[in-house]
């Protein structure tokens, strides 16, 4: 299984080179996560066209429509996984730890942005994954999970 995770576009539009990327990188993976600060609807549009799409809502995302449609905390079942899904909240140090501590040792993967920094850690026992800023830094994270459970993560900067 393979799960794409963006985060942190902050696109007032949908970018020309989003299409690119998303046949790159996102289309091929069997969910799209989205976690956070996506901020203008028509590029959350443009995502839901993903048939496994999942999004958490940052604190960026005033957009009404948004705000009503996406949550600031969510839990999937993933193909028997428990993954959490959220942006993150407070000084950027401070947020891998805030967000483990959220969810806890149950969940068997926590995909978290906010921070535009890259991380694949364990924290308090808690798999996390920041996939970094798609729109700042072009960074977005896939994620392979084995049958046997397994996960690996690789990061791959985009450019737009």
């Amino acid at each position: 299984m393979k799960i794409a995770v963006i985060s942190d576009t902050h696109f007032t539009n949908c970018p020309a080179g989003l299409e690119s990327v998303y046949k790159t990188w996102l289309e091929p993976a069997d969910f799209l996560l989205h976690c956070g600060d996506i901020t203008s609807f028509d590029c959350w549009s443009f995502l839901l066209q993903h048939p496994n799409f999942h999004a958490a809502r940052g604190n960026c995302d005033w957009d009404p429509q948004l705000v009503d449609m996406v949550e600031p905390m969510v839990t999937l079942d993933l193909g028997g996984l428990t993954v959490g899904l959220t942006h993150g909240w407070g000084p950027r140090p401070q947020v891998p730890l805030q967000v483990a501590r959220a969810f806890g040792p149950e969940y068997d993967l926590v995909c978290y942005g906010h921070t535009h920094q890259r991380d694949w850690s364990v924290v308090e026992g808690v798999r996390l994954c920041n996939p970094g800023s798609l729109g700042e830094s072009g960074s977005l994270a896939v994620i392979t999970v084995q049958e046997n459970g397994d996960m690996d993560c690789s990061f791959h900067s985009v450019d737009f």
